[in-house]
């Protein structure tokens, strides 16, 4: 039996084969065989489907499966199914011998960045596996001996007849492994040269940019492409450009995972966020005859007046003709399509993100009544509310209502530790100021201890989150404080899936859903707003989303929720596209002022933050620059020009 056979024998029922994709007309521009799902969850139970397979079929023939094994985030669920399949359904590793890509140059075996620590913590110390079969590059070897080191890793490959499957990850950079752009198609192990995006988007599991390593050794392309079987992961909007990239563009020393396309064998396995700048999805209409939905013919008519650079108006049934749009003209003509698409639009724009009192409400995003809403705005950290919704949230409390702010999440890993010095060093003056010669300072003097120690914790003290959490609130109060907000509705929630003291938390649990549950039960709304950006870079906003989404389902039975309506924003990070929003609420440049002023209360998240991600600007200066761009994209679709435009859309639970 041969690895594809195992392969099709374990998920032939899950997925497309190759051949029938090959033959499926939507794929042509994709030169990867490509598998899309749902959602991580089930994409990576799948992989793990197969490696299991491909082991269990070894066991059987008496012989060692060769595994090649990645880091990062988004292999964790392929092992912790992994875990869960020796733990329960006795899936063995003892005939496995693994070989990890890459390690970071200057980094021991018992540093907690190290990736052999991540392999232990997340696979090897809870399966059989025998600990003379773990193979990870070391990031200890002396410089003078790295090239021969890395040709007898080469070598210990080779003489168990190569790697049986790679399970591979994708970098911004378009990098497997550690391969950089500038890495050849036949590359083997060796050191290389971190690009700066790489280190940025690895900067999370460390304290600071600067104490990301510079160099790595990894495996090299000519390495991986000789693996019998290559299932490559890419998951989150994030990583939807380089996947195009890799999939759709020539291989180049530019993308080097771009050479996958060479390989016999492989499958590159998306979550639909990551899938969505393929050109199957993106210009379906480029690629083929597709179904016009309501949804897509908004996409194509904005595409089309974007790319004639024409507003809605002004686009004439040739345009549509040239472009692959003929079926959706119908009778009427572009006249017809370019009426119905603008007033769509038009009618998604409203300066009542309340609903307008006394008001025909039947082509308006919102109801008029009730006229004074009880509102919850969710804030997955303590300032997304006001960088990603700041001017309706003005709006909304200039207007009347009743507005109750929820933090979810405490934020406190966000501060710097010298931001957390400086408050607790004012903190202890005060106290000291307060309590004379009665002062005990032990408190502050174990604070500062921890604070200054320069040993690196894989989960930072109590105390220090603790201060570090109140220097957010205490931002978060002033904001709302700014903004006519009463203490009394504002709402900490301090879900405890975020309290780990690490960058990598724990997953949803019922604990963080009755908090959401009980505040929604508490207010009854009738708005909710929610973050509905997945672009964050460490994954909160997706779990805060999940809970309140779990919650939604939970209430949706009781009465007050008929009359809920929940609305979604977009981050720091990304905005909706245009034809996705449903709700576009202009800002004043007197209220885009405002809204960079409470911005502002949060200090702490100024002049270098501790995860900028890959964009230089300030929250604020992001937050200005896409609000500015969602207006223009109005105004050059031929509608009314605004300053800024915030842009919603709503979630239905019912």
């Amino acid at each position: 039996m041969s690895i594809t056979m195992v392969k099709d024998t374990a998920i032939a029922s899950k997925r497309t084969s190759r051949k029938e994709w090959s033959a499926m007309e939507s794929t042509k521009f994709e030169k990867i065989h490509t598998e899309i799902f749902n959602d991580s969850d089930k994409a990576s139970k799948i992989i793990a489907q197969e490696i299991a397979a491909l082991i269990r079929y070894k066991t059987e023939r008496n012989e060692k499966c060769i595994l090649g094994l990645a880091t990062g985030s988004s292999p964790i669920e392929v092992y912790a199914e992994l875990v869960r399949m020796h733990k329960k359904e006795g899936l063995s590793f003892q005939n496995v011998v693994s070989f990890n890509l890459d390690e970071y140059y200057g980094l021991d075996k018992t540093d907690n960045q190290s990736y052999i620590h991540f392999m232990h913590h997340h696979l090897f110390d809870h399966v059989d596996i025998l600990s003379e079969n773990i193979n990870v590059p070391s990031g200890k070897i002396a410089f003078e001996h790295i090239a021969e080191y890395c040709t007898q890793y080469e070598e210990k490959i080779e003489s168990y007849g190569g790697l049986d499957f790679q399970l591979l990850g994708i970098g911004r950079t378009g990098h497997i492994g550690f391969n950089e752009p500038g890495s050849k198609i036949n590359s083997t192990t060796r050191m290389i040269t971190l690009d700066y995006l790489t280190r940025q988007d690895n900067a999370f599991a460390f304290n600071s940019m600067a104490d990301v390593p510079r160099k790595a050794v990894t495996m090299g392309v000519g390495t991986i492409l000789k693996a019998k079987r290559i299932v490559i992961m890419a998951y989150g909007m994030k990583k939807a450009e380089i996947v195009r990239k890799t999939v759709e563009g020539e291989m180049s020393t530019d993308v080097p995972a771009s050479f996958l396309q060479d390989h016999e064998d492989v499958t590159f396995v998306l979550d639909e966020n990551a899938s969505l700048d393929l050109t199957r999805f993106q210009t379906p209409w480029l690629v083929g005859d597709c179904e016009w939905t309501k949804d897509l013919k908004k996409k194509a008519v904005v595409w089309l007046s974007q790319k004639l650079n024409k507003p809605i108006l002004k686009l004439a049934d040739r345009d549509y003709n040239d472009h692959g749009m003929s079926e959706i003209l119908g009778e009427g003509g572009a006249y017809e399509v370019n009426i119905k698409m603008f007033n769509h639009f038009q009618h998604t724009i409203t300066g009542w993100p309340g609903g307008k009192p006394n008001a025909d409400d039947s082509n308006r995003p919102e109801r008029a009544t009730p006229t004074k809403k009880r509102i919850i705005i969710f804030s997955p950290h303590p300032d997304d509310d006001v960088i990603s919704m700041g001017g309706t949230f003005l709006r909304l409390v200039d207007q009347g209502h009743e507005v109750h702010v929820a933090y979810q999440t405490s934020g406190n890993i966000a501060v710097a530790d010298h931001e957390a010095n400086r408050f607790a060093e004012f903190a202890q003056q005060l106290y000291e100021y307060a309590a004379g010669d009665k002062a005990d300072t032990k408190v502050f003097d174990k604070i500062f201890k921890e604070l200054n120690s320069k040993s690196k914790k894989e989960i930072t003290p109590v105390d220090v989150r603790k201060v570090k959490g109140l220097i957010r609130r205490g931002e978060a109060i002033s904001a709302c404080r700014y903004y006519g907000i009463p203490d009394s509705q504002v709402h900490y929630l301090d879900l405890p899936f975020y309290e780990t003291g690490k960058v990598e938390k724990n997953p949803l649990g019922k604990a963080d859903v009755e908090i959401i549950k009980n505040l929604i039960e508490e207010v009854k709304p009738h708005q909710i707003y929610a973050a509905g950006d997945l672009a964050d870079p460490h994954g909160t906003h997706e779990v805060c989303l999940k809970g309140i989404f779990a919650a939604l389902e939970d209430l949706k039975k009781q009465k007050f929720m008929k009359d809920c309506w929940v609305w979604l924003y977009r981050g720091a990070w990304h905005e909706y596209p245009i034809d996705e929003i449903e709700m576009a609420v202009p800002i004043s440049p007197e209220e885009l002022m405002k809204k960079r002023m409470a911005i502002f209360r949060h200090q702490s998240q100024k002049d270098g933050v501790v995860f900028q991600g890959d964009d230089s600007r300030e929250f604020w200066q992001r937050s200005e620059d896409r609000n500015r761009e969602t207006a223009e994209m109005y105004d050059s679709l031929g509608l009314a020009e605004y300053e800024a435009i915030e842009g919603f859309r709503r979630y239905h639970f019912l």
